[in-house]
């Protein structure tokens, strides 16, 4: 049933009108969304039966090269009829870290909502619901405890992206195998959800005040942006407004585009009433900063002489937050915290709306978002530097445990791959030493500029040596040996082998008029063995002139005297 003011329309009749108007529900442009089935092999699409459209999910085969596909239990599989997405997971049990690596088809700076959902199902047949991290690029977004097999568990950022590619990923915390269900991006416009520069938004709740005391779930087609809006009518609350049948679809959105079916009930209290409406978020933290978007719209067409205008206050602040809110008449309006606000002394958080004394009405609200911010704490690989090893990692085909960021955060960066200990973003050395290497060296290599080590040796590489390695101003070490590379070697890196500006390993058969690697240590051999043989000969001569001499004169003085003249 719909509940219109005071009156309760049967819902065959709005299914009747929509039948009638079927310009009401033509789906909504769906570019640049992106939608990854975790787990599923193929593509596959799928009819939401409660949302009457169609999406179309793809495998995520070709966006994470690792872990393995699993399928739910079939009593789960049922409870989830109408979302087959939630069907199969991907599981990652082994590796420290394993990571999505998307690449949207809007530009860098675009801003996203990035949701990623998470349903057990027993898919592993040991009914152990494990706890792991997950991380948007090197930042930590969340820690997931998974509390039993038929609850989905969804986290949702709003996030801009910082390069041409996104990284989602699962951090193995050793209390059970990771798991994903799917991963969701939704493109947003840029004037809404503002971040400042090194942070993110994360979802803490989004809520439809309205009659439904169901906990209905509320997203595309009826919100543009895919956001989900989940009912939060309680009995207590009466009573609500709505807009009539003939203003179906009348409602202006705003920036934010809120959807009619959000704006269209708005919770408030009996016309005469002056008490406050108070609305309570438990289990917040007293270290975070929460930025709130209330969404208001007047669903009554008032009189001359009434008037609904009311002061919304935060944590029982003396001080309003924001003044004179008079919602007009069905026209959305967004009304967000700038600076974000926080919970002192406790972990609840209380909104009050109070009506001024100008009001003849009581204070409404159609529905609120509360986002917390996060900040962005780790540096990302130089991307320049990012973009060459991921061009390494395609040519080459390599697998290893590249994924990710190559550099961060530290303890998950690369095999193989070392960077800079002081900025942590730019990589200073790369060891590809029997990695089965084929084909010829990667041109990407060349936008490796900081690089000073790059060890290339027992692979299979062909093709001449390019002249781009002796451009790398900063490469100290390079060794090519034990692949079928062939000569001659660029005389710029022969001149930096002579100049002792580099070590250069190569096999000496690649070219018989190239010298070899140690060529620069014979002639040093050369000028210090001459000069040296030189010096000895000549010694060896004054010490033979000198003994000569001695042995002449000691000869001479044992010579016996002449006999004397015996004559009379």
């Amino acid at each position: 049933m719909v509940f219109f003011k005071h009156f309760v329309v049967p819902i065959f009749l709005l299914q009747s009108i929509l039948i009638i108007f079927p310009h009401l529900i033509q789906p909504q442009d769906l570019s640049g969304f992106i939608n990854i089935d975790c787990g599923s092999s193929e593509m596959s699409n799928y009819i939401n039966k409660t949302m009457g459209i169609s999406l179309s999910y793809l495998s995520d085969e070709n966006y994470t090269d690792s872990g393995e596909k699993k399928v739910i239990s079939q009593e789960y599989k049922d409870q989830m009829a109408n979302e087959p997405q939630l069907w199969n997971v991907r599981s990652f049990p082994n590796g420290a870290r394993n990571c999505y690596t998307v690449k949207p088809t809007r530009a860098q700076g675009t801003k996203y909502l990035i949701r990623a959902t998470f349903l057990y199902g027993n898919y592993d047949n040991i009914d152990r619901p494990p706890t792991f991290d997950l991380y948007i690029g090197v930042d930590y977004w969340d820690t997931l405890s998974i509390e039993n097999a038929w609850t989905p568990i969804r986290r949702e950022i709003i996030y801009v992206l910082s390069s041409d590619r996104l990284h989602v990923c699962l951090v193995n915390t050793k209390n059970g195998a990771p798991f994903i269900s799917t991963l969701e991006l939704r493109p947003l416009a840029d004037e809404i959800y503002q971040t400042k520069n090194g942070t993110f938004l994360k979802l803490r709740g989004r809520s439809d005040y309205s009659s439904s005391t169901d906990d209905e779930k509320l997203r595309y087609k009826d919100d543009i942006y895919d956001r989900l809006w989940r009912s939060r009518g309680r009995k207590e609350w009466s009573p609500f407004l709505t807009t009539s049948l003939s203003d179906v679809n009348s409602i202006e959105k705003g920036d934010y585009e809120v959807p009619f079916t959000v704006m269209n009930t708005a919770y408030t209290l009996d016309r005469n009433s002056t008490d406050d409406i108070s609305i309570e978020w438990e289990s917040m933290s007293s270290t975070e900063r929460y930025f709130l978007y209330l969404h208001f719209a007047e669903l009554e067409q008032l009189n001359e002489n009434e008037k609904r205008e009311f002061d919304i206050y935060v944590n029982d602040d003396e001080d309003s937050w924001y003044d004179n809110m008079s919602p007009e008449y069905l026209s959305g309006k967004a009304i967000q915290s700038t600076e974000g606000v926080e919970v002192e002394g406790g972990v609840k958080l209380s909104i009050s709306l109070s009506k001024t004394k100008n009001s003849t009405l009581p204070p409404l609200i159609n529905a609120m978002e509360i986002y917390m911010q996060k900040e962005l704490s780790q540096k990302e690989t130089n991307q320049m530097d990012e973009k060459a090893m991921w061009n390494v990692k395609e040519v080459y085909g390599l697998k290893r445990n590249w994924q990710g960021d190559p550099c961060n955060p530290g303890n998950f960066t690369w095999d193989g791959v070392g960077c800079d200990s002081n900025n942590s973003s730019n990589i200073v050395s790369l060891n590809l030493s029997s990695c089965e290497l084929k084909g010829e060296i990667a041109s990407s290599i060349a936008n490796l500029t900081m690089l000073n080590n790059l060890d290339l040796s027992n692979n299979s590489l062909n093709g001449a040596v390019p002249e781009f390695l002796a451009q790398l101003s900063s490469l100290k070490f390079l060794n090519l040996k034990g692949n079928n590379l062939t000569g001659p070697i660029p005389d710029a890196l022969l001149q930096r082998l002579k100049n002792n500006q580099l070590y250069l390993s190569f096999d000496a058969n690649m070219n018989s008029s190239t010298p070899s690697p140690c060529s620069s240590c014979e002639k040093n051999k050369k000028k210090i063995v001459v000069p040296l043989v030189a010096s000895l000969g000549v010694s060896l001569v004054i010490v033979f002139i000198i003994v000569s001499v001695i042995w002449i004169f000691k000869r001479r003085s044992r010579r016996p005297a002449a006999p004397k003249d015996l004559r009379g």
